[in-house]
């Protein structure tokens, strides 16, 4: 078993202070002779010898020991679990042991960033497979019971049939749900689905959106908005993703409302960025805790988790509004307050038409 460096003998130093001193030793021996007796120059050999040895010693812990420790414990470093770096501070010198033991503190600086980012990731996909199982045991678990009962013997009982197999597939479109964006969400975050801009009538394309979803909301008591304070708004997008932005927002303003709640749509000109332009997707429901705000855009994340899933939510809406207006290279700001709603902005480049 290797000694540490620290409790070991500083073997560099004796092996140059030894090759030094008998370097010496051997020069006196031809040079003195000449100018003294063998034997006053064979013991004068020696004495110079030893204090070559003491001289050489000494500079070799003083110049190179101490720098030595500090590389030997930031290699140490680099191979143990631990995920800070080694702090190093450098020495006035700027010789080549001090060039090593810059790029060395340089290397574990950015071995440690990867680990603790490898970590994240690791616990990311831990946490995202567990509640990916979570997610789909759920639906599955229900289908499979009100099926089992079916064929129990309900399935002859005109009462309650029907109302099984309505629940057996409205599990099974939660299902489908889940599975579809789970699917997006894989492709937005390995780049697999790509942008493609053009030239997008935003204007349009909103009134579009709340076509689709006005059904839900009069079931809901909810009134959709659309303030179109600026005309004929032309932004340069991917027409797919950003109808998708779009319909998960609106949607959730819907999901998350009180009864007669509302949901309103607007723009804004961003005047801190010239060339974007601001959408607001603004309800006024059940808002959002701060300590909630920072997390609502995470997978599978739910302020309320039964009211989401009564609702039909896979708690990955948000996430693929982040993801795909970050694939934009725009920014997504929320703003909200518990009890009075929440305003969800995204900023888009316009297009000139």
């Amino acid at each position: 078993m290797s000694q540490h460096p620290k409790s070991s003998p500083f073997y560099l130093g004796l092996r140059l202070a030894l090759y030094a001193t008998l370097a010496v030793i051997a020069f006196s021996l031809l040079i003195l002779p000449a100018v003294t007796s063998t034997r006053s120059a064979f013991f004068l050999s020696l004495l110079t010898g030893a204090a070559t040895f003491g001289i050489i010693y000494t500079l070799s812990l003083i110049l190179i020991r101490k720098r030595l420790l500090t590389l030997s414990a930031i290699i140490e470093n680099m191979a143990s679990d631990n995920t800070e770096a080694t702090e190093h501070n450098g020495s006035k010198s700027a010789d080549e042991l001090d060039f090593i033991l810059r790029e060395s503190g340089k290397a574990d600086t950015k071995i440690k960033k990867e680990f603790r980012r490898y970590k994240k990731i690791e616990n990311y996909r831990k946490e995202f497979i567990g509640d990916v199982s979570h997610e789909l045991k759920t639906p599955t678990f229900a289908i499979q019971g009100f099926i089992e009962t079916l064929l129990d013997g309900a399935l002859d009982d005109p009462q309650v049939n029907r109302k099984f197999l309505e629940k057996a597939m409205s599990n099974a479109n939660r299902l489908n749900s889940l599975t579809n964006d789970l699917m997006e969400i894989s492709r937005l975050e390995t780049g697999e689905m790509k942008i493609i801009k053009e030239t997008i009538y935003l204007n349009e394309m909103i009134k579009e959106v709340i076509e689709t979803l006005q059904h839900k909301a009069t079931q809901e008591g909810i009134t959709l908005e659309f303030d179109e304070n600026i005309k004929n708004v032309h932004v340069k997008a991917d027409r797919n993703q950003l109808r998708q932005v779009l319909l998960n927002l609106i949607d959730n303003g819907i999901k998350y409302n009180k009864p007669d709640g509302k949901v309103t749509i607007t723009f804004n000109k961003d005047d801190a960025i010239y060339g974007k332009i601001l959408v607001s997707v603004q309800d006024t429901g059940i808002g959002i805790d701060p300590h909630n705000k920072e997390r609502i855009t995470e997978r599978f994340y739910r302020i309320d988790k039964s009211r989401s899933r009564d609702k039909g939510g896979t708690g990955l809406g948000l996430s693929i509004v982040k993801h795909i207006i970050e694939a934009h290279n725009e920014r997504l700001f929320i703003d909200s307050e518990p009890g009075k709603g929440s305003k969800f902005t995204f900023s888009m480049q316009l297009s000139q038409k």
